[in-house]
């Protein structure tokens, strides 16, 4: 079983930066791959980025736009979310995710069912 806990949202202005962080917990956890969605009222949920253990990273190069970062701290179990020039259009609920399908592996996916198990979410707000 894999519990994840996402921090660090809030409201800022347009142009300003945000940390997310997700809090990883469960047995063998560095062999899941760890992805960050996000959904706004009446969207899809969609993929921002995704990282495994060893470092290996994809990004949503459409939505993202070069302003956003992902990493990990293996030793505090943790992956984080860099934000930076954000934009109203950023506004959403943002979630980390766990792929059981990719256990073990390098492969990270994109879609939000190959997730299994997912945090509670955390706020953004971006106001113009």
């Amino acid at each position: 079983q894999v519990q994840l806990v996402e921090s660090g949202g809030g409201l800022v202005q347009a142009g300003g930066s945000l940390r997310l962080s997700c809090g990883v917990s469960g047995r063998t956890v560095d062999n899941y791959p760890i992805g960050w969605f996000r959904q706004a009222p009446g969207k899809e949920r969609e993929f921002v980025a995704a990282i495994n253990w060893r470092g290996g990273t994809a990004y949503n190069t459409d939505s993202v736009r070069g302003r956003f970062t992902i990493s990990r701290d293996n030793a505090k179990n943790t992956v984080y979310l860099q934000m930076n020039s954000l934009k109203p259009e950023d506004t959403a609920v943002y979630y980390c995710a766990a792929d059981s399908s990719r256990r073990g592996t390098i492969l990270l996916g994109r879609s939000s069912f190959e997730y299994e198990y997912w945090g509670q979410g955390t706020q953004v707000t971006v106001s113009s």
